[in-house]
């Protein structure tokens, strides 16, 4: 019996090394190539100057003024944003949430149609409160280096170039999460750099491309890609 449960156990032991060991030497060499430290910077007018070179590169106008926008995220969750009301239907699998942005209280949960309540309805509304903060920051991140809760830091570059680090402080989207912006010639963002409490590895970077201009004139982005990850954001229409 005790031969046995030895045996068990060795088999079992080297199901799990077989299984991990691959994963923690993949996330050694990820930690040790891409890892690093928050750049400093400085804040104040020329922080600002670059923050504002940047929305000027998206047209912030045009997305200020746009009225609605849709879009579908990863080919999993979709989305029609009302932002003069500041309400989002969010639709995912069989569910259905609309979120009221500015106020909570009349936040309603669909399943199949059918009108959720009690703790089915709390869970569903939690979910898409998450969904939605998470895919439409990788929708209009650089339309919110002006939030209240957003401090812009100029950074310069090994190769002697700008880049713009915002961190959101604590009540924000993000709280204290940072974000190094890097800019082409004309302050239209190519990537950024990521410091955040959902990563276990500082300074990742995740392009921002194949941007399109919408109906509305708003510059918006379609594909991310993050190390062999791609993020994919679909089906966008403005107002």
């Amino acid at each position: 019996m005790e031969k046995k449960s030895k045996k068990v156990f060795k088999i079992v032991s080297g199901v799990f090394i077989f299984l991990t060991l691959p994963s923690l030497l993949f996330f050694a060499f990820l930690f040790f190539k891409y890892d690093e430290d928050l750049p400093n910077g400085v804040q104040g007018k020329e922080a600002d100057a670059l923050a504002y070179k940047m929305l000027k590169a998206l047209d912030y106008e045009a997305f200020n003024n746009t009225d609605y926008i849709e879009w579908t995220f990863k080919k999993r969750h979709h989305y029609q944003w009302d932002k003069v009301n500041n309400i989002c239907e969010v639709y995912w699998e069989d569910f259905k949430v609309s979120l009221d942005l500015n106020d909570h209280t009349q936040n309603k949960a669909f399943v199949h149609s059918f009108k959720a309540e009690s703790d089915i309805s709390k869970g569903l509304i939690k979910k898409a409160t998450k969904y939605f903060k998470n895919d439409s920051f990788w929708l209009v991140a650089p339309y919110r280096v002006f939030n209240k809760d957003a401090e812009r830091r100029l950074v310069i570059l090994d190769n002697g170039d700008q880049a713009l680090l915002v961190t959101f402080s604590s009540g924000g989207l993000a709280p204290g999460d940072s974000y190094l912006w890097l800019l082409d010639n004309s302050g239209k963002p190519t990537a950024f750099k990521m410091w955040t409490s959902k990563l276990p590895i500082d300074g990742l970077k995740a392009t921002w491309s194949d941007w399109m201009t919408t109906e509305s004139g708003a510059q918006l982005p379609t594909f991310h890609k993050l190390l062999i990850l791609g993020l994919e954001i679909n089906h966008i229409k403005s107002e």
